[in-house]
């Protein structure tokens, strides 16, 4: 597990400020902090450096992508072994419908969540996919109604 890093409240502003936009300018960033463009650049750069931010992404919506249906996949991999679950989650996380994998502690070792066009599309790639592989013991399927995002990540206090 990787060291926590110690931050400080302007850091922690930061990366607040950052996570709700991260398109905001140094410029922006340092004043609403209350210190300099210069200080603000290069805590930022020091936050990167050290791994607290990865790295920046641009979110989409599936429904505009022709992908307006979601679902969580719980799959059981038998028997759960190194060279199996390598190259399986390997597969699954090139496929376009893939959108996260989670490795699980508990009856179920993954969790996929995946966005498809439609429930044809699921039961396709459901079949297709996963089922048809010979590590896959079982695969339970749940559909996403809605989805919420969370305020920004920070430390506990």
């Amino acid at each position: 597990m990787a060291d926590s890093v110690v931050l400080d409240p302007v850091d922690l502003q930061l990366l607040t400020l950052l996570q709700n936009d991260a398109r905001t300018t140094y410029r922006e960033l340092a004043a609403a902090v209350g210190v300099a463009a210069s200080t603000c650049l290069d805590r930022v750069a020091r936050l990167r450096r050290s791994g607290v931010i990865l790295g920046h992404q641009l979110r989409l919506d599936p429904a505009k992508l022709g992908r307006g249906l979601e679902a969580l996949l719980s799959v059981q991999v038998r028997p759960h072994r190194r060279e199996l679950v390598g190259p399986f989650v390997e597969r699954i996380r090139v496929l376009p419908e893939s959108r996260a994998v989670f490795h699980l502690a508990g009856p179920d070792d993954y969790l996929v969540h995946v966005a498809v066009a439609d429930t044809a599309d699921l039961q396709r790639l459901v079949l297709d996919e996963f089922t048809a592989r010979r590590e896959v013991a079982r695969v339970e399927t749940r559909l996403i109604f809605q989805a919420w995002d969370c305020g920004p990540l920070l430390p506990p206090l």
